[in-house]
């Protein structure tokens, strides 16, 4: 069944009525309906296409958390085969909000690393609803170096409100794990792609996102903090999350002037939870064509390369 937003209820309304006319033309009641149907259908998509081409930034908030959206997993499966995941940081434990392992992509080797929510109760809890703990980034830390003695590309995908806060994750030594695995990033002698494709979280997102190529999805949001933290912050309330999210400028379109990101990935109309295929699909092209960029980059070139896109972030405003 499909989710709506609250800004969406003007598709909910004609795509409600669409479904009570095919309910009707089923049972055989009444005359036929397939134009009126058809009528209510293009309604419907015009108004999505006008909604969603003027998004607000706390609008392409709630449309990256949206509850339908593709997550990693689901990226996994479509877009790499002989999967093999990895688990364990071989120090402490398992952190499952942080999967990883290697596979093929296209046909090549690669290191694939991503955060995963969960799409269910069960699965966001195991997941701890993508918010990962020390042990995943030391795991992230431990993928990216063998992908280094392996030669082989390192893959990101971005999906968390931001790292665990709770104090067992300090206890472990949370701050230490970001920055080991930022480090990570930037030191990898082969090359790295990162995908924001909901929500990317302050220093929980860039532990796994500084690559050599950062794409991000249209309607997918990259922040320092979340709009609701920075709410609490600035105004001491949460209920001005919509300020925050303006005035932080956390869409891909904004980024993107930054230098912050390289490149936006066209969403369907309506989101990657309209057309998860079509989304993943996209996806999967933009990560080849970035790939396709270090064709015969040495290592030096290629570390040199990361550090002057990051150190250079910023400095034309």
């Amino acid at each position: 069944m499909r989710s709506y937003l609250d800004f969406e209820k003007p598709v909910a309304e004609l795509e409600a009525k669409a479904d009570e006319l095919r309910a009707l033309e089923a049972k055989g009641e009444g005359y036929a309906l397939s134009e009126e149907i058809g009528k209510l259908d293009a309604k419907a998509n015009q108004a999505l296409k006008e909604i969603y081409a003027a998004l607000t930034p706390w609008q392409k908030t709630l449309v990256a958390r949206h509850p339908q959206r593709p997550h990693f997993k689901d990226y996994c499966a479509a877009l790499f085969s002989e999967f093999t995941p990895l688990a364990g940081d071989r120090a402490f434990g398992e952190d499952e909000a942080i999967m990883g392992g290697f596979g093929r992509f296209r046909g090549e080797a690669v290191c694939i690393v991503g955060q995963e929510k969960g799409d269910s109760t069960e699965t966001r809890i195991r997941h701890n609803f993508g918010m990962p703990k020390p042990e995943g980034y030391r795991k992230a830390v431990r993928l990216m170096e063998m992908a280094g003695r392996f030669g082989l590309p390192v893959l990101s995908f971005i999906d968390t409100a931001g790292a665990y806060p709770g104090i067992e994750a300090e206890e472990r030594g949370q701050a230490e794990a970001i920055a080991r695995s930022t480090e990570a990033c930037l030191g990898l002698r082969t090359p790295s792609v990162a995908l924001v494709i909901g929500e990317g979280g302050s220093g929980g997102a860039i532990a796994i996102a500084a690559a050599s190529r950062v794409l991000m999805l249209e309607h997918a949001i990259y922040s320092v903090i979340s709009p609701e933290g920075a709410a609490s912050i600035l105004w001491r309330d949460t209920k001005r999350a919509q300020d925050a999210a303006t005035g932080m400028k956390i869409t891909a379109q904004d980024l993107l002037k930054f230098g912050v990101i390289d490149r936006i990935i066209s969403e369907p109309a309506g989101g990657a939870h309209r057309d998860p295929q079509m989304a993943m699909v996209r996806a999967g092209d933009a990560i080849a064509s970035a790939l396709s960029d270090f064709s015969g980059v040495g290592a030096d070139d290629i570390v040199s390369r990361r550090a002057e896109k990051f150190l250079a972030i910023g400095r034309a405003i």
